[in-house]
């Protein structure tokens, strides 16, 4: 098994915990305070790993240059862009379409991978991203009473933009980190990984300080207030962005978020072992098909 296969899956794990830690402050300063925190407070620990490295494993520092530069802001804002869109969506009464197309992130990411990088993914990894994004897509909509042949009907409705929006800037986030830290060139994959991970959390709290000062400060004071539980969610929120950036480093994009849609089977494993929720049909269904397209991916990776 190669090694971003078990860093991926770790990564997809570690998200799932953040997850629950923001949707929980979410309720306590709201859903800026709620995105800032992931930054704010992950930043000390990325630059701590990075500093860690080179001091305590003797890793020389990677020679940041202006393309890596270039890379971060795309995918520094790409990444914030996609992220209110995601969540503008919720505002909405019928969101599961738009969320559904949002999930096209990894088949997105295949295409900006070949558009940006030259990269392109062999037949295997092709159908096999397809299959999980068509297993996240079916879950996104096992609730509501959407068939498949509206679902793709409604490609021009408001809801359906907006997702595929959302997944169109994850999707180049995901590659423009890539390509940050291949941009690097060294010394090992893990200091390129801590690097662009540093810089580009560094480069997001900036920008998202900044819109809180401009737009509602009231957010820095309830943040303030509830620095414990920001801080759990910026260390693993850190832990797993430092997970996704070194599999982008060891392969290509697209195939690792078509594995990180194992997220999904670690949140319905909750969902049913934890909070005792009913799983229907079309949601099981939705989860084999993420299963078989992991398992694809795992068998020719």
């Amino acid at each position: 098994m190669e090694l971003w296969i078990p860093i991926t899956i770790a990564a997809a794990f570690l998200q799932n915990l953040r997850s629950v830690g923001q949707k929980h402050l979410k309720g306590v300063m709201g859903t800026t305070g709620a995105t800032f925190v992931r930054f704010g407070f992950g930043m000390p620990f990325a630059i701590l790993l990075v500093l860690g490295l080179h001091w305590f494993a003797g890793f020389p520092f990677a020679p940041i240059n202006g393309i890596f530069l270039a890379w971060i802001v795309l995918g520094g804002l790409g990444q914030i862009a996609a992220q209110f869109l995601l969540i503008y969506l919720f505002s909405f009464r019928n969101f599961a379409v738009g969320t559904a197309y949002s999930r096209t992130e990894p088949a997105q990411a295949a295409i900006f991978g070949l558009v940006l990088l030259g990269e392109m993914a062999g037949p295997g990894a092709l159908i096999a991203i397809a299959i999980t994004v068509v297993g996240v897509m079916l879950i996104s909509v096992a609730r509501t009473p959407m068939s498949w042949r509206n679902l793709f009907a409604s490609l021009v409705s408001r809801n359906a933009l907006i997702g595929l929006a959302s997944g169109t800037l994850f999707g180049v986030a995901a590659v423009a980190y890539r390509g940050a830290s291949l941009s690097l060139g060294g010394p090992n994959f893990l200091m390129q990984a801590a690097t662009t991970l540093a810089v580009t959390i560094t480069f997001q709290t900036v920008v998202m300080l900044a819109w809180m000062v401009w737009s509602d400060r009231s957010q820095i004071a309830k943040i303030a207030a509830a620095w414990k539980p920001s801080l759990f969610v910026g260390f693993v929120g850190a832990s797993a962005s430092l997970g996704w950036f070194t599999a982008m480093t060891l392969q290509q994009a697209a195939v690792v978020k078509a594995l990180a849609q194992i997220e999904m089977i670690f949140t319905f494993a909750s969902s049913v072992f934890f909070f005792r929720e009913h799983i229907n049909r079309a949601e099981a269904a939705g989860c084999l098909l993420i299963v078989a397209g992991i398992v694809l991916l795992v068998l020719i990776g």
